[in-house]
């Protein structure tokens, strides 16, 4: 149990979950035209089936990751991080390839729940439509390493990350609530995609001496570790400017700035990865960018909902 925990790889998962808390999030603070109350568009079925949709999308993704690199070599003893599951020997191929196609059918299942729960027996096509993305996003989940075209190898793993734990994550999750679709939530939805983002280019910046050696061509290897900082640079800094554009734009008052509080470890993130020459110490901050990016998402969350007791009333006692 313990070595199938470390190959879940416990540190990602709040990072993944980032993106349905704001678009849950803001759904409940902003109602739309044809939703009145916060009790009418805050479902807490489809809160919970989306937090275990995205957790079995991301868990699935880190044994694929482990097996596809394993079983390819890529994990082998130039790679500078935390040895992996199959290279160390402690799981088998044959057992990890079972584990994604367990993960793979329990992670359908609780996709089929949040579409049924969200839509039921309306809006056909819109139910058809995210079960045909959520086939898309178990397939690309498992592409990232497994398989002779695997996009990971070839620099597209930047894309699937933006797009699934960013856009899908925080926009589809809303549109689940709402059903429609709200432009403004692109800032905050962006953001999120590129600290997401910024967390996978952190991993490919520590290993991008035996990415190179395997012909694992990710985006640091191609452009080489001096331009991926600047990269990295842009993503972060891009994420804080994004959210912060959000709040001037919905006339966030000052008390709803406590967000700003995640950019301290952020900063101090850009101050170490500017300051680092050795691959090897960027591997603690994985771990302290997607915790920052899970702290900014709750304190933005929070600072969004203006009125949190009077919501708090109408979810639990609907507004008596």
């Amino acid at each position: 149990m313990k070595h199938w925990i470390q190959a879940a790889r416990l540190r990602t998962l709040p990072l993944s979950v980032s993106g349905i808390i704001v678009g849950s999030m803001y759904a409940l603070a902003y109602p739309t035209d044809s939703v009145m109350t916060p009790t009418e568009v805050f479902n807490w079925r489809i809160f919970g089936y989306a937090i275990l949709t995205t957790l079995g999308l991301q868990i699935l993704s880190n044994f694929a990751n482990d097996y596809g690199d394993g079983i390819k070599g890529t994990d082998n003893e130039d790679r500078i991080g935390p040895k992996r599951a199959i290279q160390s020997g402690v799981i088998s191929p044959q057992a990890m390839k079972r584990a994604i196609i367990l993960t793979s059918i329990l992670t359908l299942l609780s996709a089929m729940l949040l579409i049924y729960y969200a839509f039921q027996y309306t809006n056909l096509s819109y139910s058809l439509f995210y079960l045909v993305l959520g086939i898309l996003a178990i397939a690309s989940a498992i592409r990232y390493t497994v398989g002779n075209t695997a996009y990971g190898y070839r620099g597209f793993g930047d894309l699937f990350v933006f797009l699934f734990f960013g856009l899908v994550s925080t926009i589809g999750v809303n549109f689940l609530y709402t059903k429609e679709l709200n432009f403004d939530l692109f800032l905050p939805a962006t953001a999120i995609g590129f600290l997401s983002v910024g967390v996978l280019n952190l991993n490919n910046m520590r290993d991008e001496v035996s990415d190179r050696k395997s012909s694992k061509n990710t985006i640091v290897v191609k452009i080489g570790g001096a331009k991926a900082k600047q990269y990295h640079y842009f993503l972060i800094v891009s994420a804080m400017v994004l959210v912060v554009l959000f709040a001037i734009i919905n006339s966030f008052t000052l008390d709803q700035y406590l967000f700003v509080l995640a950019y301290i470890p952020l900063t101090k993130h850009l101050s170490t990865v500017y300051k680092n020459q050795e691959p090897k110490a960027l591997d603690p901050e994985l771990k302290k960018l997607a915790l920052s990016t899970f702290a900014l998402s709750v304190l933005f969350s929070i600072c969004m909902i203006s009125l949190i007791q009077d919501i708090i009333v109408n979810l639990f006692f609907g507004g008596r």
